[in-house]
């Protein structure tokens, strides 16, 4: 199944190829920030997708001291916390997520662990 979506998503480095592919296949606006420079730093990113209105996809725990702690402006991030993961298990926790969650990750901080999506 096809999603139509008119959502942006930024994937950070460490994310993988494959939700970058896949995120394609399903009709999705997609930047990837290996392919921008793979040296940004998280401010760099959470810049770039505010001017992009893009919710990043990150694994780096950092981008939630940086909103939570110095109030960093941003139009959704998205952490997979699935260390030690391989590609098609974080794949499937992008394929459980979207597209039945995608709306709720708009303008919010959420994590995905253990099968579960926490927003706030």
């Amino acid at each position: 199944m096809t999603i139509i979506s008119q959502i942006k998503f930024i994937v950070d480095v460490g994310v993988g190829r494959s939700i970058e592919e896949w995120l394609i296949s399903q009709n999705f606006d997609v930047v990837s920030v290996a392919s921008i420079n793979p040296e940004m730093s998280d401010a760099e990113i959470i810049e770039l997708a505010s001017f992009e209105n893009a919710i990043i996809i990150t694994m780096d725990k950092d981008f939630g001291e940086l909103v939570f702690k110095n109030n960093f402006i941003h139009k959704g991030i998205l952490l997979l916390r699935l260390e030690d993961a391989v590609a098609e298990e974080k794949l499937a926790a992008i394929q459980n997520i979207l597209p039945d969650q995608q709306t709720q990750l708009k303008n919010k901080f959420s994590v995905y662990q253990n099968g579960r999506l926490r927003t706030r």
